[in-house]
C-alpha cells in the first residue's frame, strides 16, 4: 500500500479509493495520534464542501471518531480556512475538512488540522498512516466514553465575523464580482460582502452535489472574465470548491494568480511594516517573474517544495507573514494558518482602494515569464520512480544546460493527482513548450 498521504490530506475517487471504512479508519486514527494525550473528551471540529460524497465520509468519519471516544463538533457547508480558525477559537483539538478542493465532484479528499489550525507535519501524516497501514486495533469505548457528535451551524458567523474584522480600509461601496465554484464559499462570501456593504454579483452559487469546480471557479473563469468585461466591477474572485484559494480577475477579464497576488500584498505589507523579514515564502512553481519583483522591490523569495503545508512550515519556522502558490493559496500569517480566499479578496480590494489604482495595475507590477506546465498522466504506484528512472534524468539534464541559466525546469509527480508536472519558464515560448512535450511524452511512456 502506498503513501495515503498526499500534499494535501487523503484524496481520490469517492467510494472507489477514498472509501466510508478508510474514512471510518482516518477518524480512529486522526483521534488517537491528535487528541489521545488530553486528560479531557477530545474534541474534533468536522466540516465539509458541497459534492455529494460528503454525506457518505462524514457519517464514516464521525463513526470512527465517536468509536474512541471523541466529541465531534458538525459545522456543515463551511470554507476550509473556516475550520482551521474555529479548531482555534473553539478551543479543539484538531479539525477535519471533508474536500477534494479544485478535483471534480466524484473526487473527495481528508484533510486535518492540529489543535492550532495548522496542517499536519509529514511526521504526523505518518503516525496517523502507520495505524491504518498496520492494522492496528485502537482501543474501543463502550458505555458512556463513547463520543457524541453536535451539531453546530452557527460556527460559521464566527467565522464571517471574523472576515469582517480583518478589514483595516473602508471597502464599502465597491463592486466585485465572485464565482464560488458551487462549493464551500457559496452562501457564505455573499454574507461577508454583504456585512462589508460591498456590492456582490455572485455565480457559482447553486450547489447540487455534482456541479462543484463544474467549467466555474478558480480552475475554469471565462465566465468571471465575461461578467468582468461588463466595466462595472473594481475586481472579480473565482475560489476554488473549498475556497483556500482563489484567482482575482481584473477589470478587463485577465486573471491575476497566485504570483501576483502575493507580490502586491507583500509589497504592501512591507510599507506597512508589517512583513517579517521582507520575506515571501512561495514554492518552486512560482514563476521568475515573481522573483524579479521581490528583487526590484527590496524583498526577498524564500521557496519551498509544491504544497500550501511546506510554505506554511517555512513560515511558522521565522514568523514569516505572507506566502503561497501560484495556483491562488495565499497565507497571511498575522491573520490565518491556511490559504484563505475569501481574506486575500478583502486585503486586494483594500489595496486598489488605499493605492488609488486599478486591478489592472497589478498586471503591470507583476510580469509573469513565459511558463509551460505539461501534466503526463502516470499511474500511482509508478510516481515514486520518477527521479529514479536514467532515461528521464539523462533528458532533464539535457534541457537544463540548454536553457543556459535563462530559465527553469521543474520536474514533480502531484500529490493529489495521477499526474507528473513538467514545468519549464524560459524566453522562448515555442522552445519551452516543446522541451516540456518532449520531457512529458517521456515520463507518460517510462511511468505511463
Amino acid at each position: 500500500m502506498g503513501r495515503l498521504f498526499g500534499t494535501d490530506g487523503v484524496r481520490g475517487i469517492a467510494n472507489k479509493e477514498l472509501t466510508s471504512d478508510l474514512a471510518f479508519k482516518l477518524g480512529q486514527a486522526c483521534a488517537h495520534v491528535l487528541a489521545g494525550e488530553v486528560a479531557h473528551v477530545p474534541k474534533i471540529i468536522v466540516g465539509t464542501d458541497t459534492r455529494i460524497s460528503c454525506d457518505m465520509l462524514e457519517c464514516a468519519l464521525f463513526a470512527g471518531l465517536c468509536s474512541v471516544g471523541a466529541d465531534v463538533i458538525k459545522v456543515g457547508v463551511i470554507p476550509t480556512p473556516g475550520i482551521a480558525y474555529l479548531t482555534r477559537k473553539i478551543k479543539a483539538d484538531a479539525g477535519v475538512v471533508i474536500s477534494a478542493s479544485h478535483n471534480s465532484f466524484e473526487f473527495n479528499g481528508i484533510k486535518f488540522f492540529d489543535s492550532f489550525g495548522f496542517k499536519l507535519s509529514d511526521d504526523i501524516e505518518d503516525q496517523i498512516e502507520e495505524f491504518i497501514i498496520s492494522k492496528k486495533r485502537l482501543p474501543h469505548k463502550t458505555g458512556k466514553e463513547i463520543g457524541r457528535i453536535h451539531y453546530q451551524p452557527q460556527l460559521i458567523n464566527e467565522y464571517i465575523d471574523f472576515l469582517v474584522s480583518t478589514v483595516d480600509t473602508d471597502i464599502s461601496g465597491m463592486n466585485v464580482a465572485l464565482d464560488c465554484a458551487n462549493g464551500a464559499a457559496y452562501a457564505i462570501a455573499k454574507q461577508v460582502f454583504e456585512k462589508l456593504n460591498v456590492n456582490a454579483t455572485i455565480i457559482g452559487n447553486n450547489p447540487d452535489g455534482l456541479n462543484i469546480n463544474e467549467n466555474c471557479g478558480s480552475t475554469h473563469t471565462n465566465h468571471i472574465s465575461s461578467l468582468m468585461k461588463d466595466g462595472q466591477y473594481s475586481m472579480g474572485f473565482a475560489y476554488d470548491g473549498d475556497a483556500d484559494r482563489v484567482i482575482a480577475i481584473d477589470e478587463f477579464g485577465e486573471e491575476i494568480n497566485g504570483d501576483k497576488m502575493l507580490g502586491i500584498i507583500a509589497l504592501s505589507m512591507k510599507k506597512k511594516n508589517q512583513l517579517q523579514g521582507n520575506t515571501i515564502v512561495a514554492t518552486v512553481m512560482s514563476n521568475m517573474g515573481l522573483q524579479k519583483f521581490a528583487n526590484d522591490n527590496g524583498l526577498h523569495l524564500m521557496r519551498t517544495k509544491v504544497g500550501d503545508r511546506y510554505v506554511i512550515e517555512e513560515m511558522k519556522k521565522n514568523n514569516f507573514q505572507i506566502g503561497g502558490e501560484q495556483s491562488g493559496h495565499v497565507i497571511i500569517h498575522r491573520y490565518n494558518t491556511t490559504g484563505d480566499g475569501i481574506l486575500t479578496s478583502i486585503k486586494l480590494l483594500e489595496i486598489i482602494k488605499e493605492d488609488k489604482i486599478n486591478a489592472s495595475t497589478i498586471q503591470e507590477l507583476v510580469i509573469k515569464y513565459p511558463q509551460v506546465i505539461v501534466n503526463a498522466k502516470v499511474k500511482n504506484r509508478h510516481k515514486n520512480q520518477l527521479f529514479k528512472n536514467d532515461e528521464i534524468m539523462s533528458l532533464h539534464k539535457q534541457i537544463e544546460e540548454k536553457l543556459h541559466g535563462e530559465g527553469r525546469i521543474v520536474l514533480r509527480p502531484s500529490g493529489t493527482e495521477p499526474v507528473v508536472r513538467v514545468m519549464i519558464e524560459g524566453q522562448d515560448c515555442k522552445m519551452i513548450q516543446q522541451m516540456a512535450d518532449q520531457l512529458a511524452d517521456l515520463v507518460e511512456k517510462k511511468l505511463g
